[in-house]
């Protein structure tokens, strides 16, 4: 059972990985787009704007929500606990218990 859940996960680490790189080329295209737009002015930069604020900011949002989906998914059938605090003492320091493990 172990194995088909690392399986699963590992296929969606892929698909996260995949879907993020694009989500971020997604906002990259729109940062440059809105360079552009500044730089050449006028009515085709409000065509330009209107472009990127009409499909490409909207889908680069709704897909970069899926994909941390797929990760946290995939962080949840590996076990891993990336995003559990660790226990502290009152002074704020991390215990001993868990300095201990780490070596």
């Amino acid at each position: 059972m172990k194995e088909t859940l690392k399986k699963i996960s590992n296929v969606c680490k892929t698909i996260f990985g995949y879907g993020i790189m694009i989500s971020l080329f997604g906002g990259g295209l729109t940062f440059f787009g809105y360079i552009v737009a500044l730089i050449i002015g006028g009515d085709t930069a409000v065509a330009i704007c209107d472009f990127m604020k009409t499909y490409i900011t909207p889908n680069a949002i709704l897909l970069s929500t899926i994909m941390i989906l797929f990760g946290i998914f995939a962080m949840y059938l590996a076990g891993e606990l990336a995003l559990t605090p660790t226990k502290r003492e009152k002074n704020g320091n991390p215990s001993k218990e868990k300095t201990e493990e780490k070596k």
